[in-house]
């Protein structure tokens, strides 16, 4: 019988992304040829930004499309918005008369892709509002109305908020409706002891670790962790 090890490597064998050329091979065959052009030009302004790292992945972003698709979304939420790629790829699938409250604390970094929203045309379903996240989710909470009437969300903010980010989007969300939070596996260090964390990730290790927890033991939603771009959760409220 193969021990826990043994087991292990067999699956990273089996399932893992093992070189650089390997990734790129799936973002030239299956990613990029199917990205917008307005996506396109929005990721190629992005990485200019010297946080660029920052930017919601495009593998991610395809996998993200799919998943509004099928929940047939058109009342989103987006928590962390930076230069706008996630908030323009969910623009682009959602109906005509679909909306999106995007929340960001930086302005000026949203104004950076938004020639390339104003250019795609669908500028008029985005919300942007200019603010930390938990006092616009109070107010939406403070509708009834809003309650369980978002079909998807998207988290890619301050980590150490994350759990209380969800606790108020499991009430706003339909039931079957799709959380997904970025960067849950946080460069990889969530596998890392404390002590082999680099200094820039240290701070957000833990938090990332204990929220990682939580997620696995919360009963209310079915959830997935995808290695994709620097690791996405992906949640269904049940």
């Amino acid at each position: 019988m193969e021990d826990k090890a043994e087991a292990t490597t067999s699956l990273v064998d089996k399932g893992l992304l093992q070189t650089a050329d390997l990734y790129e091979y799936i973002l030239e065959t299956s990613v990029y040829p199917f990205e917008s052009e307005f996506l396109k030009e929005l990721r190629a302004i992005t990485a200019n930004h010297p946080w660029a790292f920052m930017g919601t992945a495009p593998d991610a972003g395809q996998l993200m499309a799919m998943l509004l698709m099928l929940v047939n979304a058109k009342k989103t939420i987006e928590i962390g918005v930076f230069t706008g790629y996630s908030l323009l790829l969910t623009a682009l699938t959602i109906p005509d008369d679909g909306k999106i409250t995007a929340i960001d604390l930086d302005r000026s970094s949203y104004e950076i892709g938004l020639p390339v929203i104003e250019k795609a045309g669908v500028k008029h379903k985005i919300n942007f509002i200019e603010s930390e996240a938990l006092p616009v989710l109070d107010k939406l909470l403070e509708d009834p109305d809003n309650h369980g009437t978002f079909d998807f969300a998207f988290v890619d903010a301050d980590k150490d908020n994350y759990a209380n980010y969800h606790e108020k989007l499991l009430v706003l969300l339909k039931p079957s409706g799709i959380v997904i939070y970025d960067n849950t596996l946080w460069g990889g260090t969530v596998a890392m002891p404390e002590g082999s964390v680099p200094a820039d990730r240290l701070a957000m290790w833990n938090p990332t670790l204990e929220f990682n927890k939580y997620l696995a033991a919360d009963t209310r939603v079915q959830i997935s962790q995808v290695v994709l771009g620097d690791g996405i959760t992906i949640c269904r409220r049940l």
